[in-house]
């Protein structure tokens, strides 16, 4: 073969290379392809490949890259309150609504209750919740309120009392400062009123746990034993049991 056709023929077999891989790395992800690389903080460090239906794409999570972003279902940053992950046990049935003060995470209790804003306008539900607690416990140390809150709560979801913070504060017999099923005045102006509003709105969001946490009962330290009922915790004058 002559030099003139063997040089023909290698531009000719260059020629043909070249198309081809322009003509692969040139292509475009089509949307019935399988698999599609994605950019995932779950995948993205190992390089894996996720695969993901043209039902999954749409342009807001395509980035400029052609790179397909999957949102993925995870907790909130206004799912975290407290430092306990305790959950409210009386979600639903508290009378909580949006309006309420968010709670942020703290270091102590004081410091919690310190940071949460009383509303100016509160649910009935935590009216009561922290009637109850002011009249039950305002001169308890922050922990012993707390106690207080929380059996309120559990009560709620126990589905052996009422299923609202009023109807347990107000259930017949159950809590001796209520007389003629209505509570005594309160000075709404004092500084134990609105710590007892404030310890209410921690323990109705559960986002403190309380030592005593679970317990249904609780009697001032001077009353015996009650029988039949396991003794939870015992905080400042009053005895937990669930």
């Amino acid at each position: 073969m002559s030099i003139s056709l063997r040089l023909a023929s290698a531009i000719s077999i260059a020629l043909s290379l070249t198309l081809a891989v322009l003509g692969t790395t040139g292509a475009k992800a089509r949307p019935q392809d399988p698999q599609i690389r994605v950019n995932d903080a779950q995948t993205a460090s190992s390089g894996a490949v996720t695969t993901v239906t043209p039902q999954q794409i749409s342009p807001a999570n395509v980035l400029p890259n052609g790179e397909v972003q999957i949102l993925r279902d995870g907790p909130s940053a206004d799912a975290t309150i407290g430092n306990t992950g305790a959950g409210n046990t009386g979600a639903g049935n508290t009378g909580a609504s949006d309006a309420d003060p968010a709670i942020s995470p703290a270091a102590s209790l004081a410091e919690m209750v310190d940071a949460v804003q009383v509303p100016a306008d509160l649910p009935k539900d935590i009216t009561c919740l922290a009637g109850a607690i002011y009249f039950e416990a305002k001169s308890e140390s922050l922990a012993g309120q707390l106690a207080v809150g929380r059996v309120i709560v559990a009560r709620t979801a126990s589905g052996h009392f009422p299923s609202s913070y009023c109807g347990v504060v107000f259930q017949h017999a159950q809590f001796s400062f209520v007389r003629g099923g209505a509570m005594p005045s309160i000075d709404r102006s004092s500084r134990a009123w609105r710590q007892a509003v404030k310890i209410a709105l921690i323990a109705d969001r559960g986002a403190w746990k309380s030592p005593a946490e679970g317990a249904l009962f609780f009697h001032a330290a001077r009353v015996g034993p009650v029988a039949g009922k396991a003794r939870v915790a015992r905080i400042d004058n009053h005895v937990f049991y669930r």
